[in-house]
């Protein structure tokens, strides 16, 4: 174990691949990237292949997990909404798979990764903004104009609601990319501890030890609710573009 808790955020290739002088190589980062997508592949599929009028255990996980998903898409952004529920699933169990996978010694959180939260979270403000011009043409543009604002605040409350409203994918990708790093960080510093007692002072090693558990789980929740967190936002982004203010 490195003693540098930021150790286990770099990336490093795997294998080497150049293409027409393109860098193609497999990293840790793209490698579990692709094994987040296989799991989540592997669980919908296996959860959904062969339905029975009486589900067994991971159909009936599969089907509380997307009915978990509807409800929470249908209450935020509304019944109109419903129409995007499988690109809003793919984003939560995405993230979920690939937040969870990242509390497994030896594997890498791809979501401590600007360049993955960064992307994910502009992909979901073109969409965005693609849905808002398609659904209300230029009245999107009424977004950054509320209903009942008085005229002589106009010019505050515009430039307000337009900074408010480009910094979404800078917020949505720094929340969610600070939030896993910081627990890993935390995680590590008192495995630290835990080593360094242990050939000094063995028995107070169980103290930093007992918060690491108690870390541990608590990281686990933190990982299902950045996910949870990213996803409704998302759908209240969607609320915006389909319906407005």
């Amino acid at each position: 174990m490195s003693a540098n808790p930021l150790h286990q955020f770099e990336i490093h290739k795997i294998y080497d691949l150049q293409v027409a002088g393109f860098d193609l190589s497999v990293t840790n980062h793209t490698m579990w990237l692709f094994i987040g997508v296989g799991l989540v592949s592997l669980l919908m599929l296996w959860g959904s292949r062969r339905a029975q009028l009486v589900p067994n255990r991971m159909q009936s996980f599969v089907e509380v997990t997307i009915d978990f998903i509807r409800t929470l898409t249908k209450e935020t952004a509304g019944e109109s909404a419903l129409r995007f529920l499988p690109f809003i699933a793919t984003l939560f169990l995405f993230l979920a798979a690939a937040n969870v996978i990242g509390m497994v010694p030896g594997s890498f959180t791809a979501t401590s990764q600007m360049l993955t939260t960064g992307f994910m979270a502009l992909g979901v403000f073109m969409i965005v903004i693609g849905v808002g011009f398609y659904v209300q043409g230029l009245k999107f543009f009424k977004l950054f104009y509320p209903e009942g604002t008085p005229w002589w605040l106009a010019p505050l409350i515009v430039l307000l609601e337009v900074i408010s409203f480009f910094a979404r994918p800078a917020t949505l990708a720094l929340r969610l990319a600070a939030n896993m790093m910081a627990g890993h960080i935390l995680l590590k510093v008192f495995a630290s501890f835990v080593i360094m007692l242990m050939v000094v002072l063995p028995p107070l090693a169980l103290v930093p030890l007992l918060i690491n558990v108690a870390l541990t789980g608590l990281e686990i929740g933190v990982a299902l609710l950045q996910a949870y967190i990213f996803t409704i936002l998302t759908c209240v982004y969607l609320h915006d573009a389909l319906h407005g203010h």
